[in-house]
């Protein structure tokens, strides 16, 4: 920013060091002018160097914002996987949370029973370690009838299978009780494992989404740096296009003066000789108006067939590709090359082919005549009390002037085209006011 402040400062110090000033001309001289033009040349290219520069950042910037609006846009995909499989592991705790409740009053239930049956039996032990051992021999017989014996029989035979049963039961239930715990706490255990690490993983993608967000605010921040020394660099070429301008016509100045003391100098000479001049003079300026005649009657003819429907409307100057339709007007629109909404369009659009002459709107004298950022190939020419018409997007090889060139109303300057930011064959006209763009539609 420094640089093209101090940049804009020289230009504005040289545009008040070849002001019109009969002191200055008598100290100046054209290889001091030469110098000072020199160095314009090298500002302009300088300025169109660091224009390239801020396009190619911008270029760049939008290349990776999209990139990483796209990455965002997967993370945030990710996110919401990772919540509905949060939501869905956090049911599945809720679920086994439940499910412990019920199980927890069956195993409860089953570790009373094992209680019960432990009760029993040790009740049974402890009755068989008080009374001592009795043989299931003695007690068959010391049956006292046949059918004594055999109620006893079935009794033993009972109270064993109910031993057995008691025994195989109680082994069950305990294996129960631990194997259902241990099912319930490890599915648990696992459910919360896995909510813990989508919780780790969420955190994760949104430290991620943080910083495309970030990235995204960054690139944005360069393609709004770019456009602003893209816009300064332009304002930039027009100085140094006016400076050079009228160093130019200081130059010319110079040389006129220049040429006037040799040629009096030449005179006081040749004053012997100067009535054999005259003469050849007089007939190489007969022969020299002879030639102009022609030559204006030939431009006169081949600018009438050129005009052709080629005039103006109730403004001064004339249209510079006749009455062709306007495709695009002066104001605000959306951009149609980079989709901007409410971008300024500077000037009108005609609608024409490859190749159209283009007319200079008005006499003048051509600023720039060369490659000139987002209009291509472009003409400016000054027409004096700061008004300044531009042509823009004209075909590679289709200028027809060149800069400090003075030219006619009507005069063809160049011819249309489609460079630089377009998207199709037109000629972008505009009119400017001390560098401003006004709308050119009143001023044809």
């Amino acid at each position: 920013m420094k640089k093209i402040v101090a940049g804009a400062a020289a230009v504005l110090l040289a545009v008040t060091m070849i002001g019109p000033s009969d002191g200055y001309a008598k100290k100046t001289t054209v290889a001091e002018i030469d110098k000072q033009l020199k160095q314009l040349q090298q500002e302009v290219q300088a300025a169109k160097a660091a224009q390239e520069k801020a396009a190619s950042r911008n270029q760049e910037a939008q290349h990776y914002k999209n990139k990483t609006t796209l990455n965002l846009e997967y993370v945030l995909g990710q996110i919401e996987q990772v919540k509905g499989e949060m939501s869905e592991t956090s049911g599945k705790i809720a679920s086994t949370e439940q499910s412990l409740t019920v199980t927890a009053t069956a195993l409860d239930e089953a570790e009373a029973r094992v209680a019960s049956r432990e009760k029993l039996l040790e009740s049974r032990v402890r009755l068989m370690y008080t009374d001592g051992a009795v043989s299931y021999l003695d007690v068959l017989l010391s049956s006292k009838s046949f059918s004594d014996f055999l109620d006893r029989a079935d009794s033993l035979k009972m109270i064993v299978d109910q031993d057995q049963d008691l025994l195989v039961q109680h082994k069950l239930d305990k294996q129960t009780v631990i194997a259902k715990k241990q099912e319930l706490e490890g599915q648990y255990a696992q459910a919360k494992q896995l909510y813990a690490d989508l919780e780790s993983q969420r955190s994760l993608l949104k430290e991620k989404e943080a910083e495309k967000q970030e990235l995204i605010a960054y690139y944005d921040q360069e393609i709004q740096e770019a456009e602003v020394i893209t816009a300064e660099q332009d304002a930039k070429l027009v100085e140094l296009a006016s400076s050079r301008s009228a160093l130019e016509t200081q130059k010319d100045k110079l040389k006129a003066e220049e040429a006037a003391r040799r040629a009096a100098a030449a005179k006081a000479e040749a004053e012997r000789r100067a009535k054999i001049a005259a003469a050849k003079a007089a007939e190489k300026a007969k022969a020299a108006k002879a030639a102009r005649s022609a030559d204006s009657s030939r431009s006169a003819v081949a600018s009438a067939d050129e005009s052709e429907d080629y005039g103006g409307g109730n403004g001064p100057y004339l249209r510079p590709v006749g009455y062709a339709r306007v495709s695009s007007p002066y104001g605000n629109r959306t951009h149609p090359v980079t989709h901007e909404v409410g971008k300024l369009h500077t000037g009108v659009d005609f609608a024409v082919p490859t190749g159209t002459n283009i007319h200079a709107a008005e006499s003048g004298t051509v600023l720039v005549a060369e490659w000139y950022s987002g209009y291509g190939y472009c003409v400016i020419i000054d027409h004096g009390g700061g008004m300044w018409t531009l042509y823009g997007h004209i075909r590679s090889g289709g200028i027809r002037v060149s800069p400090g060139q003075r030219v006619e109303r009507g005069q063809v300057i160049a011819e249309s085209g489609a460079t630089g930011r377009v998207t199709g064959p037109h000629l972008h006209f505009e009119v400017r006011i001390n560098g401003k763009p006004v709308n050119p539609m009143p001023y044809l």
